[in-house]
């Protein structure tokens, strides 16, 4: 399904043709044992046939005499970003769960992990080990952070250069093909986390002879992309089809398209969505996009079996996240302000209609508007977590809400999240309780490794002035290592046995109920909420919540129904009880 005029090597059996777009260049060699003149072509490309080369030759290209650069579609860097790319023969690797065709959207429950820090050894190959946990959790799926090729030894991924390239920290290709394999074979899916809105800050070269890639706008973490480039759109859309058919992931999460400043025309989401409908419906594989998306909105959106052609099952749900986190922890700084005065009532609209801001004025964004109406779409629509790498790695010391917040509020938060409707997702050690820290980490040298110790202080200076010289150093290898998940600690876990009779009543109970479940209404009474939903055969899912540290009254109306999850409740309803209940509407 990769188009046979694309980007990167294309490995045959008499040879290989090496191809790089490179406008700017007056003259393009690829780099072997000797120097292979390319061929221009008129609207950019340089092309040359290497009659015999095979898989595992090394190359690199030469800009007009002067400058050796990698493919930035290279497939493999065995010596990073800097060294030379690698052929990579993507139909070797013997696949064991060769039926697998992946899992519908609404049995969906993610656990987001970092591979560098999920295992002592950070590899493809050691996550493997972790994956039988995974599933007797009662999770159906696994989370990639970015794995696209970065500087240095340890990164968390957001400064992808080579995008088409596992980084090599992780393990080769094949390995990576053989952690998927695995998790397929215990009927996990697994998604990955890609970055379409602007390139890492080392190693990328596009500038020199392709600087049509870069728009005059800037997102906070480089030079906008510039879609309205047929050839800069190609190398997106190939990217999303390279990892979901050489590497059979199941779904791609991308990240922060809000900051897309220059999208073309059509809109490059909408062909990327196109272009993945059209495999996912030759190939009769369920294949999931997900967006995270700050501009809340609802036209891109829709978690129906087969969703229209530039459509997304779904996007990351932050207004759940925020109002959860004020509630919990009272905290007010960054874009936690927007919600300060009433977390409670912001809970349950999203628990009501999906998003928090739908057109209101936002105060950390200036006043503008935010969102759209969202109660015509499915609860599926909306990735709803407690804790994510974002909202734990972007507070200075990278720590996680087990280090902030009393045990029964974050059991009560817990059970709230993972039997609504809303897809659940969790991050690594999340499951059993962990208290290790995910602070921020880069390898970085010189003056951009400064430029982003002074950046971290900055970012932190107003909102966490008291913490703000203790912030771990970003450039440290003590704070990469800081983050490696403590597995003893998970060991009998109490948390971990709540969280595995919760997800499966979601498994056994709610079920393919959750296929066709639609928002019935929510409402916050101060301590109390409830919230209701109907389900795919018609039944009532119902909530029932004390969110405080003190016993509150029922509510003039108790739901009915079934109980699901908690004890009857008696005369009144204990400090952060939760009940669900499955009834009749």
């Amino acid at each position: 399904m990769i188009p046979s005029r694309s980007f990167g090597p294309r490995l045959g059996p008499e040879g290989v043709t090496f191809r790089l777009w490179a406008p700017a260049a007056k003259q393009v060699e690829l780099m072997l044992e000797r120097p292979h003149s390319m061929q221009a072509n008129t609207d950019g490309w340089y092309e040359t046939h290497v009659a015999g080369a095979r898989a595992g030759i090394l190359y690199k290209f030469r800009i007009d005499g002067e400058l050796e650069v990698p493919d930035p579609a290279s497939h493999y860097q065995p010596a990073d970003i800097g060294g030379p790319s690698e052929v990579i023969d993507h139909d070797a690797f013997g696949w064991q769960a060769g039926s697998w065709r992946g899992r519908p959207w609404h049995e969906t429950s993610v656990l987001e992990l970092h591979v560098g820090t999920f295992t002592p050894e950070g590899t493809f190959r050691s996550a493997i080990e972790k994956l039988d946990h995974v599933a007797a959790t009662g999770l159906t799926a696994i989370e990639l952070m970015p794995i696209a090729d970065f500087a240095g030894r340890w990164n968390w991924g957001y400064d992808g250069v080579l995008l088409y390239a596992p980084d090599n920290a992780y393990g080769r290709p094949d390995d990576l093909r053989a952690l998927i394999d695995a998790a397929h074979a215990r009927k996990l899916m697994v998604f990955l986390d890609v970055v379409y809105n602007h390139f890492g800050p080392e190693g990328n070269y596009l500038a020199r002879y392709a600087p049509q890639f870069f728009a005059p706008a800037h997102t906070p973490w480089g030079s906008a992309i510039d879609y309205r480039v047929p050839q800069v759109r190609a190398f997106i859309i190939e990217n999303a089809l390279h990892w979901l058919t050489r590497y059979r992931f199941d779904g791609l999460r991308l990240d922060a398209v809000h900051a897309i400043s220059e999208r073309g025309e059509p809109c490059v989401l909408t062909a990327l969505s196109r272009a993945v409908g059209n495999l996912a419906a030759n190939t009769r594989r369920s294949i999931h996009l997900v967006l995270e998306n700050d501009d809340n909105r609802v036209s891109v959106l829709d978690p129906s079996t087969d969703p229209p052609a530039g459509k997304y099952r779904s996007q990351w749900n932050d207004d759940y996240h925020h109002a959860w986190h004020v509630l919990l922890t009272g905290e007010s700084q960054g874009y936690y302000r927007d919600y300060i005065t009433e977390p409670g009532r912001h809970l349950a609209r999203v628990l009501a209609s999906g998003f928090a801001y739908q057109g209101e004025q936002s105060d950390h964004r200036g006043g503008r508007t935010r969102g759209d109406p969202s109660a015509s779409l499915s609860p599926l629509a909306f990735v709803n977590f407690l804790q994510n790498h974002d909202q734990i790695g972007n507070r200075p010391k990278g720590d996680r809400l087990t280090a902030q917040v009393d045990e029964r509020a974050l059991a009560a938060a817990l059970a709230i999240t993972l039997l609504a409707p809303m897809p659940p997702l969790m991050f690594m050690g999340e499951e059993w309780g962990s208290q290790r820290p995910f602070p921020f980490f880069c390898d970085f040298t010189g003056g951009l490794a400064d430029a982003v110790r002074a950046g971290r202080r900055r970012e932190f200076k107003d909102a966490y002035a008291k913490s703000c010289a203790k912030i771990p150093d970003p450039l440290s290898e003590a704070t990469f290592r800081s983050a490696v998940l403590d597995w003893d600690a998970g060991q009998d876990s109490r948390r971990l046995a709540v969280v595995r009779e919760l997800l499966t009543i979601r498994k056994t109970v709610l079920g393919d109920r959750l296929a066709r479940a639609s928002f019935a209404g929510a409402k916050f009474d101060s301590p109390v909420l409830t919230a209701s939903w109907r389900l795919g055969d018609g039944k009532m899912l119902k909530l029932l919540a004390n969110l405080s540290g003190h016993e509150a009254p029922h509510p003039a109306s108790t739901p009915r129904g079934n109980a699901l999850w908690g004890s009857v409740p008696g005369t009144s309803l204990p400090p952060w009880s939760v009940l669900w209940r499955l009834g009749e509407a």
